[in-house]
C-alpha cells in the first residue's frame, strides 16, 4: 500500500529538529519546523510550499532565511504557519534585510504567514516582493478548529502545547485513501491514466454511483462500476510530530489525544530521566517520559526520538529495532540510558530500536554487536 508522502527527518537525530514531507506524486513537499535545513538541496526547498513552525527558538525557526533566499526568485508562493506572535516575528525577519532593489517591476514572489492559537487560526499576514514585503493583513480562511491547513487529499492538525511558550504539536492527516486494483482495471479494459485522479477525486466528495467518469473522449465509466471492480477505500495515513514540551497533565492529555491513530510518531526528547530537574526547569520531556507517551495504547504505531542525548556516555538514537531480551548486564549503564526502550516491546510492537554509541564502555559494545548479529538472524 503506497503512501501519499514519504516523511524523514532533515538531519541527524542529535542537531536542529525539521521533518521534510515529500509527496510521492506531485512537485511538492511541506516542511514540520525550519531549524538547520542545509542537508536539503535547493531543488528539495523549492518544492515546500507551506512550512509549520512549531516556535520561534532558533533551533526549530533558523532556517527561514535560506529558504527565504531560495524561494526569492519564484513565482510559487510560500506560506508559513506558526504559535500566537508568529506574524510579528515574520514580519521583524523580513525588516531586518534592505529591499531597495526591489520595485513593480520584480518577480512578484508572495510569502504569507499566519499563526495559531488554541482556537485555531487567528491571524493571516501577505508580504509581497514587490511591496518590499509590506505587511498587508488578510482575510482568516475558513478552516474547521485544530485545523491549519485543508486540501483534497489531506489536511494538517495542530494542537498547542506548553513549553514556557506556546508550542505547536503537528500532524498530518491523509483523508481517505483511495488504492487502484490493476486487476479490477484489467477487467474492465480500462488504462492506467490520469482520469484515475478524478475518479479518486469523485470518491473522496461522495459523488453518486451514477457519475461518469471520462477516460477519454469517446468513452466514459460510471462510477459505480470503477468502486465494486477498481477501487478501494482505506483509512488515511497519519504522522505526528511533537517537540518541546513539559510533562503536565494537560501536555500529557493533548499529546496522548492527538497521537491517537497515529501510524507515525515523531518526538523530541534532550534529556536522561537523571536529568529530570533540568528537563522540568526548561518544560522538555525525557527520555523515559517520552516513552510513557509512546506507551499509550491510542498510539499502535511505529515511533522516532529525535535528540535523545546520553551526555555521559555518546549518542543514542532510537529508530529501529526493539532491544533483544536477556542483555541487559551486557549493556550495562548504556541501558539506563534507554529506559524508553520497554515501550517498543510492551506498547509499540511495530516499533524498533537502533543504538548509536560513539564512546561507549566495552560492555556498550559487545552488547551492540551481539544485537546486530541478532538482528541478521
Amino acid at each position: 500500500m503506497t503512501w501519499l508522502v514519504q516523511p524523514r527527518l532533515v538531519n541527524d537525530p542529535f542537531s536542529d529538529p525539521a521533518l521534510f514531507i515529500d509527496f510521492r506524486f506531485g512537485r511538492r513537499a511541506l516542511l514540520f519546523d525550519l531549524g538547520d535545513v542545509t542537508a536539503l538541496s535547493a531543488r528539495e526547498l523549492l518544492r515546500v510550499t507551506h512550512a509549520f513552525v512549531s516556535h520561534t527558538h532558533m533551533d526549530h525557526f533558523a532556517g527561514f532565511d535560506r529558504l527565504l533566499r531560495l524561494c526569492l526568485h519564484r513565482t510559487a508562493p510560500l506560506h508559513l504557519v506558526g504559535p500566537a506572535g508568529f506574524l510579528d516575528q515574520v514580519e521583524h525577519k523580513l525588516r531586518a534585510y534592505n529591499w531597495n532593489l526591489l520595485d513593480e517591476d520584480s518577480l512578484d514572489f508572495v510569502l504569507t504567514a499566519a499563526e495559531f492559537t488554541a482556537g485555531g487560526v487567528g491571524g493571516v499576514c501577505g508580504f509581497r516582493a514587490r511591496e518590499a514585503f509590506r505587511r498587508r493583513e488578510l482575510a482568516l480562511p475558513p478552516l474547521a478548529p485544530g485545523t491549519l491547513l485543508d486540501e483534497e487529499e489531506f489536511r494538517i492538525e495542530s494542537v498547542v502545547l506548553d513549553h514556557g511558550t506556546p508550542c505547536l504539536a503537528l500532524a498530518f492527516q491523509e483523508k481517505s485513501r483511495i488504492n487502484v486494483w490493476r486487476e479490477g482495471l484489467d477487467l474492465l479494459e480500462l488504462p492506467v491514466g490520469p482520469w484515475l485522479n478524478e475518479a479518486k477525486r469523485a470518491v473522496r466528495r461522495g459523488a453518486p454511483d451514477d457519475s461518469r467518469i471520462l477516460i477519454r473522449d469517446d468513452r466514459f465509466v460510471p462510477l459505480g462500476v470503477l468502486k465494486q471492480h477498481a477501487l478501494r477505500s482505506a483509512p488515511g495515513h497519519r504522522i505526528v510530530y511533537v517537540v518541546d514540551a513539559a510533562f503536565h497533565a494537560s501536555n500529557i492529555a493533548s499529546i496522548t489525544e492527538f497521537a491517537r491513530g497515529a501510524d507515525q510518531l515523531f518526538i523530541e526528547t534532550a534529556f536522561l530521566d537523571e536529568d529530570a530537574e533540568l528537563a522540568a526547569e526548561r518544560r522538555h520531556l525525557t527520555a523515559a517520559q517520552a516513552g510513557t507517551l509512546a506507551r499509550t495504547p491510542a498510539f499502535p504505531g511505529w515511533c522516532r526520538f529525535i535528540s535523545l542525548r546520553d551526555t555521559s556516555t555518546g549518542r543514542i538514537n532510537f529508530d529501529g529495532r526493539s532491544k533483544p531480551r536477556g542483555e541487559d548486564e551486557a549493556a550495562g549503564h548504556v541501558l539506563r540510558a534507554c529506559e524508553v526502550a520497554d515501550f517498543a516491546e510492551h506498547g509499540c510492537p511495530k516499533s524498533r530500536l537502533r543504538c548509536k554509541n560513539r564512546k561507549a564502555a566495552t560492555s556498550a559494545n559487545g552488547w551492540h554487536l551481539n544485537f546486530n548479529a541478532a538482528l541478521r538472524k
